[in-house]
């Protein structure tokens, strides 16, 4: 398959992606901006590029709680003249003061530019800070906009700042999220999450094009959960009888899912990589690609503190994402909780052979029906594992007999790791790393992933390194016990 994909690569002649040139960055003097704004002048001087700078102040909201606070003012100010004098006197200092302060930023940010020898541009609207940088990120024919996860108002204990996150949510174009103010981009890897969506080919591209601007090798990573069906089912087990489990054919679903999702799943992600590495080849780059098992914000999240990554770049929303969503549930954990800085991508690219194969290949109605079966939430993997199995044997139609064949290629074992397998036991310390997790629900979601873990690699109980992956704190770090 690796063959026909790299020919259709080859074919469509992809061109890299030049470096952002007109680039948008909120300066307010904090640690996080100071980054954002050497990050920006950096990128726009690979491309002859430029920085413009956005501060924005509320002077409005200023008058506004001045005249809500108007009525605790001391007796000798209540006079209307002596109010009217403090109005005017509070007017003028805040409406000066707070351009005072914006030029302030923009002259130490105009500074930081001319040194790296890039022209800079500032914006200072008045009105809500948001709502600003929004409005310039959309209106100003910009590439990329760069802020600081956290500004001014932070403290410890603080994931993410107001700002950033609604801002994060609105912006029509590619954000990087500057996260620690103590390192570059370069100075460790970047690190690509694919789930197969265009957007994630997408900004692999442009990962593809910051590693042969900046230098820094690029990693891929997929991240699928072959946990969660299997403890969806074994809770919904507890609530129906006999008579409507026989009518939602549970044992029969619960096979279905086990067979495509545990079995599939794990292949179709790996097909994603394999797609990226091909992409990559033939673009003369060098990729190194992970397959990861486990909430996939969590594990992604993990592997980027492991290889001390620069940059962790994703799609702004995923495989998933519907018409209406600002974000995917993956991209908005890691905007909060990444150990890096995160560039959330809204550039779509779908790689030749997926293009090739929605042109060129039909499929028959038994196909379609039998397609159908899988669940909807992966029915559109399935549907493209499908595609490049078929293409890379060369067939033009797609029958039930073809879907049959790559199913058993996809899913061997066609196993189902029901309840009525019979419970695992546990070792005393897998038990005690269970007990110590204090919420009862979550607790019970732990047991069920810990037992199918285990079941999943052959293990005769369930021990303290099928529990720990799914146990978050410090318990991470402790080591696997030994078996008899």
């Amino acid at each position: 398959m690796n063959a026909v994909i790299s020919q259709a690569v080859a074919d469509a002649g992809i061109e890299p992606l030049p470096a952002p040139r007109r680039i948008l960055v909120a300066v307010d003097a904090s640690d996080c901006a100071n980054r954002a704004l050497h990050e920006a002048s950096r990128l726009a001087a690979i491309n002859n590029g430029a920085v413009t700078g956005i501060h924005a102040y509320a002077a409005r909201l200023h008058d506004q709680r001045f005249r809500q606070m108007e009525g605790g003012l001391p007796e000798q100010y209540r006079e209307e003249e002596a109010l009217e004098h403090q109005r005017t006197v509070h007017d003028d200092l805040i409406t000066r003061g707070l351009g005072i302060i914006s030029e302030g930023y923009h002259d130490a940010a105009a500074t930081v530019c001319g040194k790296a020898g890039v022209p800079y541009r500032r914006l200072s609207p008045e009105g809500k800070n948001y709502r600003r940088i929004v409005e310039a990120a959309a209106n100003g024919g910009f590439d990329l906009l760069i802020l600081g996860a956290l500004g001014l108002g932070a403290v410890p204990g603080s994931l993410i700042g107001s700002v950033c996150e609604r801002v994060a949510r609105r912006s029509p174009i590619d954000i990087l999220v500057i996260r620690d103010p103590l390192r570059g981009l370069c100075d460790g890897p970047l690190v690509v999450a694919l789930d197969g969506s265009p957007r994630s080919f997408g900004v692999l591209r442009r990962a593809l094009a910051l590693s042969h601007h900046l230098g820094a090798p690029v990693h891929a990573v997929a991240a699928y959960d072959p946990y969660f069906h299997y403890v969806a089912f074994q809770r919904i087990a507890g609530v129906l009888n006999e008579e409507s489990s026989r009518e939602f054919r549970f044992r029969e679903q619960e096979k279905l899912h086990e067979t495509i999702i545990d079995d599939g799943l794990a292949k179709i992600y790996r097909s994603h990589l394999d797609v990226a590495a091909t992409i990559a080849r033939e673009a003369g780059a060098d990729l190194s690609v992970e397959l990861l098992e486990g909430k996939p914000w969590q594990a992604i999240a993990a592997y980027a503190k492991r290889v001390n990554a620069g940059l962790l770049l994703l799609g702004r929303t995923g495989i998933h994402a519907d018409p209406e969503l600002d974000i995917g549930g993956n991209a908005e954990c890691l905007l909060r909780i990444a150990p890096c800085h995160v560039w959330l991508s809204r550039l779509e690219y779908v790689p030749p052979l997926e293009a090739v194969a929605r042109e060129t290949i039909a499929w028959t109605k038994e196909a379609e029906q039998k397609l159908a079966r899988v669940p909807e939430m992966a029915r559109e993997m399935a549907r493209m594992a499908v595609l490049r199995f078929v293409q890379a044997k060369g067939h033009t139609l797609i029958t039930s007999a073809l879907v049959d064949e790559a199913t058993r290629a996809l899913c061997p074992h066609g196993r189902s790791d029901a309840a009525d397998r019979g419970k695992l036991q546990w070792s005393e310390a897998a038990q005690g790393m269970l007990d110590a997790v204090s919420d009862d629900a979550m607790r019970q979601a732990v047991r069920l992933r810990a037992e199918k873990c285990a079941r999943t690699k052959g293990a005769d109980r369930v021990y303290l390194d099928h529990v720990q992956p799914f146990v978050s704190g410090p318990t991470m770090n402790i080591a696997g016990e030994g078996r008899a």
